[in-house]
C-alpha cells in the first residue's frame, strides 16, 4: 500500500477529493525491474481484451511445436503476473522488524521508514504471516494517506498519534485506488491483515501500540 501526499510506499501529490491518475504501465511493472508484455497482461487478466490479440497469438502459436509453446506459455504467465525467475526472492524486499504491542496482542511489524520503502510498502506481496505488518514511519509527521495500486492482499491500516493512540482504523480492499486518510497528522501508521483489529476488540481512541519507535521530529 502507499502512503500518498509525501510518501505503501512513492508519495503522490492530491488534490482534495480527486482520485490519483491512473497509470496503465504502472500496474504491469513487477518489482524486479522486470515488465509484463502488455498482450500477455491483457489476456491473462483482462478477459474483455479485444479478441484481435487472441486471435493474433493463435496464429503465432501454429507454427510452434508443442514444446516451445509450453515454454513461452509458462515465461508468458510468469511475467504477467509478475512471478520472479526461479531461484528468485519474494516480491518486495523484506524489512528489518520490530516487536510492536497492541493490548495483549503481539505484532512483528516491518518498518518502512524512507521514502524507497514506504514507496513499495507491501505491494506485490502475496500473503502475510499471522500477526504480521508493516510499521510506516513519517518524518515530519502529517496528515498521511493509503491507497491500494498492486497491493494483493486486503489490508487494515491504523493511523497512530506520538503517543502510540490510534487515531482511525481504515480497511482497504486489494488493487483499489480508493484513497484512505488519518484524521489529523501522525508520524505512523500501521498496516495488518484487513480485519485484524476489529477481530481482537481494537478500537480507534481506545488502543494504544507499544513498542513505537521514538516520533522523528521529537528525537531531533
Amino acid at each position: 500500500m502507499r502512503p500518498s501526499g509525501a510518501a505503501s510506499t512513492r508519495p503522490i501529490s492530491l488534490a482534495p477529493n480527486r482520485p490519483p491518475p491512473f497509470d496503465p504501465g504502472q500496474a504491469r511493472r513487477c518489482p524486479s525491474g522486470l515488465s509484463a508484455p502488455a498482450h500477455f497482461f491483457d489476456i491473462l487478466v483482462r478477459p474483455r481484451a479485444p479478441a484481435a490479440q487472441f486471435g493474433h497469438l493463435a496464429m503465432n502459436s501454429t507454427r510452434l511445436t508443442g514444446l516451445t509453446i509450453a515454454a513461452l506459455t509458462t515465461a508468458a504467465i510468469g511475467a504477467a503476473l509478475c512471478l520472479p525467475p526461479a531461484g528468485a526472492q519474494p516480491a518486495g524486499p523484506v524489512l528489518p522488524t520490530r516487536s510492536l504491542t497492541a493490548g495483549i496482542h503481539l505484532i512483528t511489524a516491518e518498518v518502512a521508514a524512507d521514502d524507497r520503502s514506504r514507496e513499495l510498502g507491501l505491494m506485490n506481496r502475496r500473503g502475510l504471516e499471522p500477526n504480521h505488518g508493516m510499521l510506516f514511519v513519517f518524518d515530519p509527521a502529517f496528515k498521511a494517506c493509503m491507497w491500494m495500486r498492486n497491493t494483493l492482499i486486503p489490508l487494515s491500516v491504523a493511523f497512530i498519534d506520538a503517543d502510540g493512540r490510534v487515531v482511525n482504523i481504515e480497511n482497504m480492499r486489494a488493487q483499489t485506488d480508493q484513497i484512505h486518510c488519518a484524521r489529523r497528522e501522525v508520524p505512523f501508521a500501521l498496516e495488518m491483515a484487513r480485519g485484524w483489529f476489529a477481530e481482537r476488540g481494537l478500537k480507534p481512541g481506545e488502543t494504544v501500540i507499544g513498542g513505537l519507535p521514538q516520533p522523528p521530529e521529537a528525537a531531533k
